[in-house]
């Protein structure tokens, strides 16, 4: 098809566009997802460290306080009772033993957890004591005698692998001097903090991040649906002026839309009836001073010039009957009923064929189109003339499509220049200069075709055929506009 004879097409989204929604619904509903998943993530961020701080500042505090009251218990016991205290702290996760020197070197690990274990040990401890901390690391082999103190038979039993206990639990080795100069060591599991998002806190985000979704899905539908029956209103427009007015509800700006759109449609209709009052009124009176001419041309005793007033004011007479129909809009608000379609196109082939035309019918239609029959048979005439016209014959081609049905209506003419397949619809506009209506008609056949197609919700257009002739391409679609 000519490029000249397509309706306008949107642009092309480029660049980011292209991977934007093409409905305001889905870009609304885009950034407010964005924005929600952006907020959520933060705030799991927000939350994941606030948790590994506290984790952080409070790690290794009771067992330390433990360890730290057993050490001032341990100072005021002799060493019967040492012996017993030392059989009951034979268990994890707190294994205590008495020796007469260190095991761990003075240069401890410093590393976590040993070095925060240390701190909070000397702050329970007040200060005033040597205290030595060791962690054992992964993999690692327990140094003695770790095995005899039990730690490592618990760890096993709950299957804690080298270096933890119970599949996440961090070992140290504390060893701090008593008042009387003997050291008691302490084996200790501490729980490792956890590294990952918990996953109470992942469903808890998850699950406000759906509501809100869902929230912000209704709220966008409830915002973006004036727009669409606005959208719907304009476009029933085009093909009814008098369509009932669009309801004036809704939030305020809502309203005021609706409002100025009806206002703009009252005051088209009114334009329109008051243009065809005016029309009706003038072709009304051009038809007395006719009157009066092809009377007085009856009186001429030239047969020659008698025969050329005649013609002129048949020519007159038509042009202002059908200027009038053209401008009234073509009986739009006739009401629509389902129109056999092949019965028009019979009934209109026997018409041409009744004026020696030869017009062929080719396809189907499978059920009847919406319409009005006369003004759809009026548009089909107007194109099997041209046709017939440039052609010396019309070919009628029925497509039944799902959406519309297609009627093409070809010539075997010279075609028109690529130029001239739009302006061919303006009134008035023909390509012969001589303007004599035995070659170019009254140059309104083909806007009159175009304007009840698209009162039908359809449309008309032109293009040349590759092997030679035209083609114009009516389509009607199924539900009515």
């Amino acid at each position: 098809m000519s490029p000249a004879a397509q309706p306008a097409q949107p642009a092309a989204p480029r660049g980011l566009q292209r991977w934007l929604p093409r409905t305001l619904f889905g870009r609304l509903l885009l950034v407010l997802a964005g924005g929600l998943l952006v907020a959520q993530l933060l705030s799991a961020a927000i939350n994941v460290a606030e948790r590994d701080r506290l984790l952080s500042s409070s790690f290794g505090m009771q067992p330390a306080q433990r360890i730290a009251d057993v050490v001032r218990l341990l100072d005021d016991l002799g060493e019967a009772e040492r012996a017993r205290m030392v059989a009951v702290f034979r268990v994890p996760p707190l294994v205590l033993s008495l020796h007469p020197a260190p095991l761990i070197p003075v240069q401890a690990d410093t590393a976590w957890p040993a070095g925060m274990f240390a701190q909070r040990l000397r702050a329970a401890l007040g200060g005033e004591r040597p205290v030595r901390v060791q962690s054992r690391a992964a993999g690692a082999a327990p140094p003695p005698p770790f095995d005899r103190g039990g730690m490592r038979h618990g760890a096993m039993m709950r299957g804690g692998g080298p270096g933890m206990v119970g599949g996440g639990m961090a070992l140290l080795r504390t060893e701090v001097q008593l008042r009387d100069g003997t050291w008691a060591r302490f084996d200790t599991a501490l729980p490792e903090p956890p590294q990952t998002l918990p996953w109470r806190l992942a469903l808890t985000l998850a699950v406000l991040l759906a509501s809100v979704l869902a929230v912000s899905y209704v709220a966008v539908r409830w915002v973006v649906q004036p727009l669409q029956r606005l959208t719907q209103a304009a476009q029933a427009l085009g093909e009814d002026l008098d369509r009932p007015p669009l309801p004036e509800d809704g939030p305020r700006e809502v309203q005021q839309a609706a409002r100025a759109f009806n206002t703009m449609q009252q005051r088209l209709a009114a334009f329109v009836d008051e243009r065809t009052r005016m029309l009706t009124a003038l072709s009304h009176d051009l038809k007395t001073p006719i009157t009066r001419m092809r009377l007085r041309a009856d009186l001429l005793d030239d047969d020659e010039q008698r025969q050329r007033f005649e013609s002129d004011l048949k020519e007159m007479e038509a042009m202002v009957t059908q200027t009038l129909e053209f401008m009234r809009g073509l009986g739009g608000n006739e009401p629509r009923a389902p129109v056999d379609m092949m019965a028009l196109l019979a009934a209109l082939q026997a018409e041409q064929q009744a004026m020696g035309r030869t017009v062929d019918i080719q396809g189907q239609a499978s059920r009847p189109c919406p319409g009005v029959a006369s003004l759809l048979k009026r548009a089909l005439n107007n194109l099997v003339d041209n046709a017939v016209l440039y052609g010396g014959r019309a070919t009628v081609q029925v497509e039944d499509t799902p959406q519309a049905l297609v009627l093409r209506v070809l010539d075997d003419g010279p075609g028109l220049p690529e130029a001239e397949l739009e302006r061919v619809f303006e009134p008035f506009y023909r390509l012969e200069a001589s303007r004599s209506r035995a070659t170019g008609g009254s140059g309104l056949g083909l806007g009159i075709a175009r304007n009840i197609a698209r009162t039908h919700g359809g449309e008309l257009v032109l293009r040349n055929r590759p092997k030679g002739g035209l083609e114009a391409r009516l389509s009607l679609p199924w539900q009515a506009g």
